[in-house]
């Protein structure tokens, strides 16, 4: 039992210490690409410590007790999830035999919608367009996550993330498959999307082709530390999901000291996918906004292929 209680802490220490560094890296990168000097790798714990202990909390006249409590009820679920999928750890840890891979997509659903009501709630029209933008393509890149999962699951047989990261690991033609190979793709331009990457979204409030900044429009002080924060848990669990169970499913260690060589292969698996991203990044155009569906629609389909590639070989 203490055994499993250490590997836990480390897994959730790990989350919480690798999703702004992973953001620090990525933009340190993606500003040396441009020919820029671009900001420090540790800038997103200064940027995140400013906000928490130095910035004024504002809250809007029309705002009700949801504004206030929906960054400590995301983040709240964010780190729940960290609890049960291999983002660090190879192994169930505690609380992982209480969720599956539905239940990760639902909780990161869930994550969504009460920070769009939050947002909503202060009656910005601002905000009110990011989150009608957020809503009108979620019905596609919710479809896909569900869709994605249920295939990777049809693949290996179960729907437990962790006993699905062994799987792949000890059979080598199920990750060469052509159904894993197309979801693990969908997959990967569904993280592009959630995460606010090129060729989706750009960074900052472009009102032409901002989706998840007017969420967090209204915020200031510790509730936008909050929303940032957990919207770079957000990247680093999905973007580990993706790394873990799909792409790099290999060189995890088990153990207490395990766990924590298990933080540096994360770093290197990350430092790998952060390459690919900033290649695609500083390759591509923003798409229009109304591409943005067709983007997504071409995930949806390629992971509703695998699954049709996966049940009819296994006739």
């Amino acid at each position: 039992m203490l055994q499993v209680l250490e590997e836990t802490a480390v897994q959730i220490v790990g989350v919480l210490i690798l999703s702004p560094l992973v953001v620090g890296i990525y933009e340190k990168s993606k500003a040396r690409v441009e020919g820029r000097v671009g900001p420090r790798v540790l800038q997103p714990f200064y940027d995140l410590s400013k906000l928490f202990r130095r910035k004024e909390l504002v809250i809007p006249e029309n705002a009700s007790t949801l504004f206030l409590y929906a960054p400590y009820i995301a983040m709240g679920i964010y780190l729940t999830i960290s609890f049960v999928i291999p983002v660090v750890y190879p192994e169930p840890i505690y609380l992982t035999p209480t969720v599956d891979f539905l239940g990760g997509a639902i909780l990161f659903s869930l994550a969504g919608f009460i920070k769009s009501v939050g947002a909503l709630d202060t009656g910005s029209n601002f905000s009110a367009l990011g989150v009608s933008r957020g809503l009108s393509f979620s019905y596609l890149s919710e479809a896909t996550l569900i869709t994605v999962f249920f295939g990777v699951a049809l693949i290996t047989g179960t729907n437990n993330p962790y006993v699905t990261l062994s799987y792949l690991v000890s059979n080598p033609e199920a990750y060469l498959s052509i159904d894993h190979i197309l979801i693990t793709v969908a997959f990967f331009m569904l993280w592009l999307f959630e995460t606010g990457k090129l060729p989706v979204e750009s960074s900052g409030l472009s009102e032409m082709g901002m989706i998840d900044g007017g969420i967090t429009y209204e915020y200031s002080g510790k509730l936008l530390g909050l929303m940032e924060f957990s919207s770079m848990i957000k990247q680093y669990l999905l973007g580990s999901v993706f790394l873990n169970v799909f792409a790099f499913p290999w060189f995890m260690q088990t153990g207490v000291l395990g766990s924590i060589e298990d933080v540096g292969i994360m770093l290197g698996k990350w430092l790998i996918l952060i390459a690919v991203t900033v290649v695609i990044n500083t390759s591509l155009a923003k798409l229009r906004l109304y591409k943005v569906q067709d983007f997504l629609a071409v995930a949806f389909v390629l992971s509703v292929i695998s699954l049709i590639i996966t049940i009819v070989g296994g006739l």
